[in-house]
Parts: structure tokens; C-alpha cells; sequence
């Protein structure tokens, strides 16, 4: 019998803090040694050789949206973890409300965790929510083992999800911070923003810069703030997630500063796309907050290369194709939401390292490292070292492809970045030692 299940021969491998060619032998899942110098010297019942490759950790997509069970129709635990396996994500974080019922009880997390237990072929978390009407049952989710608990500042669009007032973020934080658990913040300006897209609608102005200018960066602002002071006076610890804007990341840089236990999430499309993109792609696009101007994305991207981004996560957060309509040419009336879950390593390998040199240790960090760090998965998540679950990305850093319709893996096969060329590409996916994607 092999001393080793697998083992992957001559790559290079990329950690948060070094590069290196070596081997990596995986027994029952873990990995069990690395060597930099010498080859391993047994065989292993599978081989991979991965000369001219780069080995990552596997991705953690702390923010995807897979709307099991009640809304499969949108997307599902089954197409949604293929999807991020071809990604090269080996572990994702799922979102409490889309789902019916949502995960904001013992009763929604147990079904919610049967389905994905039974359909992801990856490695999952599951979210729990903060609603007005549920905070008595934050400790029952918590003991359920959630990764942390999600809320909304502005409304969520789904019924079954009502977005937080003042008190009852307060009072949830309170109870967050006493389980010493992690509160996620969708912070957005309900004022601002309902104000704003009144009178935008009112005036007959209903196009995707219309709708963009109705979400401005100061309503970010204004809502980060807000949670923020809440998050010092509980000692709640706080993830602020989607940020569109450096000077969202500013505030969280200068709020860690205060000693506040606060980090802060951007997403690819924020690092990609613009309103103009948005107005030529139309409802593809519509996401909330909304896209920013090109100056906006350099900024996030000189954030990014200065490590005040904290984690990226996809935000995948998917429809049917009849919901993602402009009806009457009404941007303000298509389902907002963007499918990206499958293309996070190819918009930061394209974008980042590419065309801005951000060495891959840096997107490494912010992919795998820092999420795993941030709740609680470090080592076992998030690093290539022994004893770590071996959870492993295989890339190609050279390779250009033009992403196609039929090589999405999603439900709903449609994309803001289908026909855009990117340079490097993933090309096996290892989930606790065994390959879960490879050759497409």
C-alpha cells in the first residue's frame, strides 16, 4: 500500500508569503509533507505532475448566494458548488436569505445544511441571518455552527428577509459579540437610497446610470459609519462586505486603526466593471451597491495592492434569466445581481496580476489566507502546509481563454464577463485530496 493517495509533482507553489517549486503529498485528505528541495520519493496511487503550474490554496468564497432550498429555480447547492469548483474555490460561505425559509432559525439551517450536504461537491459554510423578528434565535444558529451571522442595513429584496433597524442591530450585536461570533453588514443608506430612487423614478430617469447615481458612495458612507459605531460600543466583531469604494475601505483602514475588530470585503466585478459597462450590458450588470466609475475601480485596486482589502468574495448572487429584464427600459425594475461565482481567480489573475503586477502572494491573501483566518478555518482552510486540509487549486498562469456561454456551470448560464479574454486559468480543483474539476 502507497504511503500517499496523491501526490503532485514539481509545481509551483504560491502560499500568502512565499513562492516555491516543490511536491505535495495528500494521504485521507490532508497534506502530509512538502518538500522544496528534493522530490518525494514513493509513489502514491494517483499522480499529478504539475510542471510549468502554479499550485494556490483552494479559494474561500466567503459571499455566494445558492438560494437552497425554496428558490433552486434561481440557483442550487448542486450546479452553484460546481460552478465554483471550476473557480478553483474548494470551500464557499452560503447567504442565509434567499433561500425559503431563510436561515434565521434552527428549522432553515437544517434544511438548508441537508441540501448541501447531500449536492456540493466542494467544502461549504452556511450563514445565519439577523432579522428584527429573530434575534432570540442567534444562540440556537450559533450552537447549529454557522460561520457568522448576515445583515442588512437597506432592504433585501426578499420578503422573507427583513433588512435590520438601528435597534435590532444593536441588540443582535450585543448577542454576536457575547457567542463571540462575526456580524457581516450589507451597509447601505436605506434613507438615501429609497429617497434618491423615488425622485430618480419620479422624473422618468430610470437608466443604469440613474440607478447608480440613486446608490451613491455616500450612502455606503453613511451606513459603514453608523455600523461601525455600533461595533465599538458592542465589541462586535464586524465584516463589512461588498465594498464598491476605497473610501469605504478608508473607513475600515481607519476604524482597525481605533482598535475596532472590523475587516472589509470587496468583490471582482467592483475590480472590473464600470457603470459604463453596466450601461452597455444592461440588467447582466445591475448589482447593489452599484458599479463605479473607472478612477473608482483604480482606487479599490491601489487598496487592494496595499493589503487593506481584507477578503474578496464573489457575491455570486444569481436569477432566472426572465428577472434579469428591464422592463420598459426601467433599470430600477430588474432583479439586481451578479453571477461571477466561477470567474473570481480569472477577473484577479486578468486585472491583478497581469495588467497591475499584484504579486500572487497578495491574491492568495485575500482569497484563501485572509478568509480563513478571519473565521476561524486557519490552518485546516487557507494554507498549503502539513496538516492542512488539501484543498488545492491547480493553475495555468500563462493561458489565454475567452469565456464562453457554455463553459458555466451556473443554472442560469449568463455572466457580465462572457466574451472577455482573460490570461490564466484554473485547471484542476482538489477538495480534501480528491479532484473534484479538471480539463473543464
Amino acid at each position: 500500500m502507497s504511503d500517499y493517495d496523491l501526490i503532485i509533482r514539481n509545481g509551483i507553489i504560491v502560499t500568502s508569503d512565499n513562492c516555491f517549486k516543490g511536491d505535495i503529498g495528500i494521504k485521507e485528505g490532508k497534506i502530509i509533507e512538502i518538500t522544496a528541495q528534493a522530490p518525494i520519493k514513493d509513489k502514491a496511487e494517483k499522480e499529478i505532475d504539475a510542471v510549468g503550474y502554479h499550485i494556490l490554496p483552494g479559494l474561500i468564497d466567503t459571499h455566494v448566494h445558492l438560494n437552497e432550498p425554496g428558490r433552486t429555480e434561481w440557483e442550487g447547492f448542486s450546479t452553484g458548488s460546481k460552478s465554483l469548483a471550476a473557480g478553483g474555490v474548494t470551500t464557499f460561505f452560503d447567504m442565509p436569505l434567499n433561500s425559503n425559509p431563510p436561515t434565521i432559525n434552527k428549522v432553515g439551517f437544517e434544511l438548508k445544511q441537508e441540501q448541501a450536504h447531500m449536492k456540493s461537491v466542494t467544502d461549504y459554510r452556511l450563514w445565519g441571518g439577523l432579522v428584527p423578528e429573530n434575534v432570540s434565535n442567534l444562540e440556537e444558529l450559533h450552537h447549529c455552527g454557522v460561520i457568522g451571522f448576515k445583515a442588512f442595513m437597506s432592504p433585501s429584496g426578499i420578503d422573507e428577509f427583513h433588512h435590520s433597524d438601528d435597534v435590532t442591530l444593536f441588540k443582535g450585536m450585543n448577542e454576536i459579540a457575547r457567542l463571540g461570533s462575526i456580524l457581516a453588514v450589507h451597509a447601505e443608506s436605506t434613507v438615501i437610497t429609497d429617497q434618491l430612487a423615488c425622485q430618480k423614478q419620479n422624473e422618468g430617469k430610470v437608466s443604469a446610470k440613474d440607478f447608480c447615481e440613486s446608490r451613491p458612495i455616500i450612502s455606503e458612507l453613511e451606513a459603514v459609519r453608523r455600523v461601525l459605531s455600533y461595533a465599538e460600543a458592542t465589541g462586535c466583531k464586524l465584516h463589512i462586505v461588498h465594498a464598491s469604494s476605497s473610501k469605504v475601505v478608508k473607513l475600515v483602514t481607519e476604524a482597525k486603526q481605533r482598535g475596532i475588530d472590523v475587516s472589509v470585503e470587496t468583490c471582482p466585478h467592483y475590480l472590473s466593471l464600470t457603470v459604463e459597462d453596466f450601461t452597455e450590458l444592461g440588467p447582466i450588470a445591475k448589482c447593489a451597491p452599484p458599479l463605479r466609475d473607472t478612477e473608482e475601480v483604480e482606487f479599490l485596486w491601489a487598496a487592494f495592492a496595499n493589503g487593506e482589502i481584507d477578503v474578496i468574495g464573489s457575491d455570486h448572487s444569481p436569477a432566472p434569466p426572465n428577472m434579469k429584464q428591464a422592463l420598459n427600459g426601467n433599470l430600477f425594475r430588474a432583479w439586481g445581481g451578479i453571477s461571477g461565482a466561477q470567474s473570481t481567480l480569472s477577473v484577479l489573475l486578468e486585472e491583478g496580476y497581469w495588467k497591475r503586477n499584484i504579486p500572487l502572494q497578495r491574491i492568495v491573501q485575500t482569497v484563501s489566507t485572509n478568509p480563513a483566518k478571519r473565521f476561524g478555518l486557519f490552518p485546516t482552510k487557507g494554507s498549503i502546509s502539513v496538516g492542512s486540509d488539501a484543498d488545492l487549486a491547480i493553475i495555468h498562469l500563462n493561458q489565454r481563454f475567452t469565456l464562453k456561454k457554455e463553459d458555466l456551470f451556473y443554472r442560469h448560464p449568463h455572466s457580465p464577463y462572457i466574451g472577455k479574454v482573460f490570461r490564466g486559468k484554473n485547471v484542476t480543483t482538489i477538495v480534501k485530496g480528491s479532484i473534484v474539476f479538471t480539463d473543464g
